[in-house]
C-alpha cells in the first residue's frame, strides 16, 4: 500500500497510456458500421455482399449504383428482396449516406450482423468513380 501512496504518479501514467491504446477499439466499435467506398466494393466481390439502395424508388430511378436492389428505408424490416442468409455482408447506400446507417443499424439487430452502410452514401460511390446507373422510369 505504501507504494501504492509513494508512486501514484506512475500508476497513473500507466492507467492513461492503457486507455490510450484502447481508445482506438472503443472507437472503430462505435463506427463499426461505416464503410469506404473501396471495402465496399471489397465485400461485394470477394465476399458475395448484397448491394442494397434504402432510397425511395423515385430517387432510385434517378440514380443509384449498379447492381443494388432497391429497398426503401420505410420497408426495410422483412422485405422480401432481403437475403434469406443473414451471414452475408449487406452494404447499404443512399444518396447521402444518413438513411443507410439508421438501415444498418436497424438490420443489425434483425440478425444481419454484416450490414454497414457505406460512408459518404452514393455521392461517395460516384466520387470513386464506381457505377451508377438510372432505371428506365427515370426516363
Amino acid at each position: 500500500m505504501n507504494f501504492l501512496l509513494q508512486n501514484w504518479y506512475l500508476i497513473l501514467a500507466a492507467l492513461v497510456s492503457g486507455g490510450m491504446l484502447l481508445w482506438p477499439l472503443v472507437a472503430s466499435g462505435a463506427q463499426g458500421t461505416a464503410l469506404s467506398t473501396a471495402e465496399a466494393v471489397r465485400l461485394i466481390n470477394r465476399e458475395k455482399g448484397v448491394l442494397i439502395d434504402v432510397s425511395e424508388p423515385q430517387e432510385f430511378a434517378q440514380g443509384h449504383a449498379a447492381g443494388a436492389r432497391n429497398i426503401p428505408f420505410g420497408q426495410i424490416e422483412g422485405h422480401k428482396s432481403l437475403p434469406s442468409n443473414k451471414a452475408l455482408p449487406l452494404v447499404l447506400v443512399c444518396p447521402t449516406g444518413a438513411r443507410a446507417g439508421r438501415a444498418a443499424g436497424m438490420l443489425r439487430k434483425l440478425g444481419y450482423e454484416k450490414a454497414q452502410a457505406v460512408t459518404g452514401g452514393l455521392k461517395a460511390w460516384r466520387d470513386a468513380n464506381l457505377p451508377v446507373e438510372k432505371s428506365a422510369a427515370a426516363n
